[in-house]
Order: structure tokens, then sequence, then C-alpha cells
């Protein structure tokens, strides 16, 4: 366990002008007691950790030093060949250069794990696409992709309600959410990172110049604050309702997931039968009518009068119906 650290604590300073011992406990998940600890086993062993003190200070390798202990375990090797995923390094226009990487990482392979691709190729398959929709690749998304890698700003025009604006971008990564390609970008004035469909684009021109990129910027952190609020954005009504204990187990399955979280998380405490009344947050009176009838008996909608007047005829149709027998 503690060999592997070490070897993971070099080929970070490896690849790292210098790190503080904060941001090496924080990637090793150990102490900053532990950090330094292993930097003086490490230099003890003859690797050249330099410690700089102070409040700017960090550790880093001296003298160009470089390690050999690159080789790939098998776990590694069959990882590796899973971060791909094919269908979207197409439409990137990266499927020639992710091809020849693979075969150069399969040809420094040791023999014993030159059947990693075969291996992990049978066990796992990404189909990135939702169901029920032809997958279309964007015609402006190469070029959306190109400049997210060169770090190149770019003059675009975007279809928005019923015409089109045009934005000088920087953008600063690209993400495939159920089929669909969003570009994460930054307007320079305001300064604000934005989300695009890459399908509303109507032109990309590469600009002569280069952004220079936040390095606190982290596209997954920031994705999944953007589909948090934008899911949130879409309850903009709520619904009363009590729930039977199979009702509250079957909620989440049954209405938006940030709408039963937020609901169950304020929900009072049980009757003398188990119920709960919830305040559900929902994006409509429609869809919260579509969505709580699945839940069937287990539910009761209590407010607002509107929505419950739609249970109560509901109720009165299936009684008629299921009552002729």
């Amino acid at each position: 366990m503690r060999a592997a650290r070490l070897i993971k604590m070099v080929l970070l300073l490896q690849t790292r002008a210098a790190m503080t011992a904060g941001e090496l406990a924080r990637e090793l998940e150990v102490s900053e007691r532990t950090v330094t600890r292993d930097a003086q086993a490490l230099s003890e062993a003859g690797v050249p950790v330099y410690a700089d003190r102070g409040r700017a200070g960090g550790y880093r390798l001296v003298g160009g030093y470089r390690t050999r202990l690159t080789g790939l375990g098998r776990d590694e090797a069959e990882a590796l060949f899973l971060s791909g995923v094919p269908g979207a390094l197409r439409e990137m226009g990266l499927a020639d250069a992710a091809s020849a990487a693979r075969l150069k990482v399969a040809a420094a392979l040791l023999p014993s794990f030159q059947d990693a691709p075969r291996v992990a190729a049978q066990r796992f398959h990404l189909d990135a696409p939702g169901w029920f929709r032809a997958p279309e690749t964007p015609a402006l998304l190469p070029a959306l992709a190109e400049a997210v890698w060169d770090d190149r700003c770019v003059t675009a025009r975007y279809r928005r309600g019923d015409g089109e604006v045009e934005r000088l971008l920087e953008p600063y990564g690209l993400v495939l959410k159920a089929g669909a390609w969003y570009l994460c970008a930054r307007v320079p004035d305001p300064g604000a990172v934005r989300t695009y469909r890459v399908d509303r684009f109507t032109s990309v021109e590469a600009a002569d110049t280069r952004f220079h990129r936040d390095e606190d910027f982290g596209l997954p952190a920031h994705w999944s604050a953007q589909a948090e609020r934008f899911a949130r954005s879409l309850l903009c009504a709520e619904a009363v309702v009590r729930l039977s204990p199979e009702g509250v187990r079957r909620l989440p399955g049954a209405v938006d997931v940030p709408a039963a979280r937020e609901g169950l998380a304020g929900a009072g405490e049980p009757d003398g039968a188990g119920w709960v009344t919830v305040t559900l947050p929902v994006e409509s009176e429609e869809v919260a009518h579509a969505q709580l009838t699945g839940l069937g008996p287990e539910v009761e909608v209590l407010a607002p009068e509107s929505l419950r007047a739609r249970f109560v005829r509901d109720a009165a149709r299936l009684a008629t119906l299921y009552g002729k027998g």
C-alpha cells in the first residue's frame, strides 16, 4: 500500500513543476504529515525530493529526475482501454489519433498484458445516446473540439428563440449528455461560463488569438452544478400530497429525482397508518398529474385544488370503468 503511494507521489511530482503538501495530501488521500514522512522516505531512498519552505513552498523533484516506474499493471491497462468513448471521439474528429494512441500503448505493454484491449472490449461498452432517438453528429462539433484543444477563441453564431446571436467565446470544454453535445464556454464580457447546445450553432470561426484558461475551472464540477441548477429551475410549482410507505419508496422513480429528494427531506411525521405529508416541487400541474398517476392509490393529492380535482375525476372514471362487471 505504501509502496504504491510512494510511486504515485513520484509520478505526480514528475508531471508537475511543484506541489504543496496540501495538494499532495488530497491527491494521495492522506494527511499532510504522512506526505512529509513519505517525502523523507523517498529522499532517503535516493529520490531527489526537495522541500521549499514557507507559505508558497512545496515539494519538487530536482536535477530533471525521471523515474522509470511507469509500467502498467493488468488492471491499469484494462482501465486505460475503457477510458475512450469511440463514438464521441469519432464525432470530434479524433478517431485516428485515439486509434494510434491505443496501438502505441498496446505495443508498449508486457506480453502477458497485451490481451487487455480484447478483455476490456469483451466486458464493457458505453452507448451514450438516449433511447428512441437517432444519434446525429452536429456539423460544427469538430471545429469546436479543435478550438477546445487549442484554447483558441471563436466567433460563433447561435440560434436562440426566433433569431440568432453572435458571440466571441472562449471554449472551455465539451460535454456529451444522453446523445446531445454541449459546449461550456466563457463569454469575455461579462466573464461568465455559459452552456450552449452544439447543434444550435450555425457558424463557428476560429480567431487568431488564444485565451488564458482559468486553471481553477473544473469541467465535471461545473457541469454537475449546472445540471443541478437546470433541473431545479424547471420545478417552479408545488403540490402537497400524502404518501403511503409504499408511495414514499416509489416516489424517486415516479418524479424528478431533485423533486423527490427535496420533498422527502421536508416531509412531516408519519400518521398512525404510516402516511406522510410532502410538499413536492413540480414542473407544472400537467406534469405532476402525469407523474403522480403512476403511484396509483399510494398517493393522495391535497393541493392545489385544481390538481386534486383531476384525480377526483380520474377516480370516478376508473370506478365507472371497473365497476361495470
